[in-house]
């Protein structure tokens, strides 16, 4: 069993150096690790050039896209599975990359594994219960089976820690040029084709971020925008529901701990999230008149 690992970088100089420390460590080492660089200002470059099992990418920013810089690196790399992670994301334990791949080993029809994210120790508090109601403690095996009763969570993934059979990521096409959930789109690719999806928690990395306003906007309009436009590949599975009841949980726990600043904190996050949604869906319809 080969394993790779793939990261885009950009100006990475405060966490790619642990990161990669961190992969030295791992109890099954990688046959490679390549950073893919979208030509970083600080010392990024200087810093993955100071391990010298890594290997090193470089590509124009203007050139990095979500989906197609991430499936020139997969077939650049040579894995039986080829592994993701953001250059935020740090494993927990030495036996990471084990614990996100044995899924895969067990059951040869699961072709993507999606593992847990924690918050970390600067994440504000309903970003700590975000994160708990998006990752649980438990773990999942999806397929086309659970469209009807799970909608679009059927399809959850995320690249910031996630692997890949490579023979099913080949035979159901790769990555297309997206600008957000290529990680999503390619799930419905495996489950369309009869194959299954992944959570396992017990592959756990830190990785969350305190998101302004502006920002939730700005993401979840790109979100939006992508559910709108790959809407038929999606299988139309219905998002009623999901975005409530972590609104509900949520809530309710701030309310609970008297965390009132916080409270009102994520009713305004909320909102910006809904918006952009919003949003992003009337931009697509927009742009297919």
């Amino acid at each position: 069993m080969e394993i790779s690992v793939i990261i885009p970088t950009l100006n990475a100089e405060h966490e790619i150096d642990g990161l990669l420390i961190a992969l030295e460590h791992q109890s099954i080492q990688p046959v490679d690790i390549l950073i893919v660089d979208s030509a970083s200002e600080d010392k990024t470059i200087e810093l993955v050039r100071q391990h010298k099992r890594v290997r090193l990418l470089k590509i124009d920013r203007q050139d990095f896209n979500h989906g197609t810089t991430r499936d020139m690196a997969l077939r650049e790399s040579r894995g039986d599975f080829v592994c993701f992670l953001t250059q935020d994301a740090v494993p927990v334990s030495d036996d990471y990359l084990e614990r996100l791949v044995a899924p895969m080993v067990d059951d040869s029809d699961i072709a993507l594994v999606s593992g847990r994210q924690l918050p970390k120790a600067d994440a504000r508090r309903f970003e700590q219960l975000v994160r708990g109601f998006n990752y649980p403690d438990w773990p999942s095996v999806r397929s086309k089976y659970d469209l009807e009763k799970l909608g679009i969570k059927t399809f959850f993934a995320s690249d910031a820690c996630s692997a890949y059979r490579r023979t099913a990521y080949l035979e159901c096409g790769g990555f297309e040029h997206v600008n957000t959930n290529e990680d999503m789109l390619m799930a419905a690719r495996f489950i369309a084709s009869g194959l299954k999806v992944a959570y396992e928690p017990r592959a756990e990395v830190y990785h969350s971020h305190n998101l302004t306003p502006s920002q939730q906007f700005t993401r979840n309009r790109a979100v939006g925008f992508f559910l709108e436009t790959h809407a038929d590949e999606l299988m139309h599975a219905s998002e009623i529901g999901e975005g409530g009841r972590l609104a509900k949980m949520v809530s309710l726990q701030l309310l609970r701990e008297g965390s009132l600043g916080e409270f009102v904190a994520f009713g305004v996050d909320c909102c910006a999230r809904l918006l952009g949604n919003r949003a992003g869906r009337r931009a697509a319809r927009n742009e297919r008149l």
